[in-house]
């Protein structure tokens, strides 16, 4: 039966040995069963392990599992404690294995198992819709002690907002941040979403309360998953791997400023980003990329009249990126711009 299901892949165009992987043979092994009958010849263990518990040995374990003392504890737990009172039963292997067999490895405590929902997905159509921000440190000349960059960043055109170096971690600097980014860039914020990830400043009464007032959508990433706040971290990669970063660490806050304030010059005025068409930000944040990328347009429709043969199909796609998503739910949308870590 085995090699008929195999035979019948490879048929329609599996290769040999991935479908023999998948169920745990070599190819070579199936090709050897051809030759003897097509047949599984596997006889299985002739013998039950010497070392397998009893039936009797595997419901005392169920017993001592289920009384009172141990009812509400794991393995983990219960293994060590039978220990101290000079009795063993099985290994927590043991015991974890007759409790998959009788289903008992489901959550058992009155509290509700974690669940971790991703965050709920968001659209920017154009600038000052959706902001991103995290914080990242910055080598100073004292081991162990490190500056924060406070980074926000437009999720629509990379453009970033604002970003100010701290000697501290704090939720009032952040609150302070965004109120000032909010205001040098004109921007009412009743109705921006700002997300972040779990962090400190990110979640504090400080922060939260700001945003609260302001009528500010905060969203926030599940813990220790990155790729939920992907703008940011993409910007954080290109900013530490860039030829210009510093290979020494900063003596002063004033210092790692400067440099920031050079690099956010170059990101927003200078850099051309992949996932805009290759325009800087500040082009796509002021409405300038839809006539850069006329242009490009047509000096591309212009090159193709006078080579046509140099082109099989359609000149290359110069039409300006319109949604942006944050963290979307469907990814098959063509029109649907999906983060990707990778550098910005």
């Amino acid at each position: 039966m085995i090699v008929k299901f195999v035979n019948e892949a490879v048929q329609s165009g599996v290769r040999l040995h991935k479908a023999a992987g998948l169920i745990g043979l070599s190819a070579r092994t199936i090709m050897r069963w051809r030759q003897e009958g097509g047949y599984d010849r596997r006889k299985g263990p002739k013998k039950e392990p010497t070392n397998k518990l009893s039936k009797q040995e595997r419901e005392h374990i169920l017993e001592v599992a289920n009384s009172v003392p141990f009812r509400d504890l794991s393995p983990k737990q219960i293994v060590p404690l039978l220990a101290d009172q000079g009795v063993y039963l099985a290994s927590e292997s043991s015991f974890y294995r007759v409790f998959r067999e009788h289903k008992m490895l489901t959550h058992r405590q009155a509290s509700k198992p974690p669940v971790s929902r991703r965050p709920r997905d968001h659209v920017a159509t154009g600038p000052c819709q959706v902001w991103s921000w995290d914080i990242t440190y910055l080598h100073t000349s004292v081991r162990g002690i490190f500056y924060y960059l406070y980074m926000i960043v437009d999720v629509w055109s990379r453009k970033i907002i604002a970003a100010e170096v701290f000697a501290e971690e704090s939720m009032k600097h952040s609150s302070r941040l965004f109120t000032k980014a909010c205001f040098i860039h004109n921007v009412l914020p009743e109705g921006l979403v700002l997300h972040s990830d779990n962090g400190g400043p990110m979640k504090g009464a400080t922060m939260v309360a700001t945003l609260d007032k302001l009528g500010v959508t905060a969203s926030f990433s599940r813990p220790s998953v990155s790729n939920d706040n992907p703008y940011s971290e993409s910007l954080f990669r290109t900013m530490k791997y860039r030829p210009g970063y510093p290979s020494k660490p900063f003596e002063t806050v004033d210092q790692a400023q400067a440099w920031v304030n050079e690099f956010v010059l170059w990101y927003n005025t200078v850099h051309l980003h992949s996932a805009i068409c290759f325009t800087t930000p500040d082009d796509r944040h002021y409405g300038r990329e839809k006539r850069i990328l006329a242009n490009r347009h047509q000096v591309y429709q212009n090159a193709r009249h006078r080579h046509p043969n140099r082109w099989s199909g359609q000149t290359r796609n110069w039409k300006p990126v319109g949604q942006v998503w944050l963290n979307p739910e469907k990814k098959d949308d063509a029109n649907l711009i999906h983060p990707v870590k990778k550098a910005a």
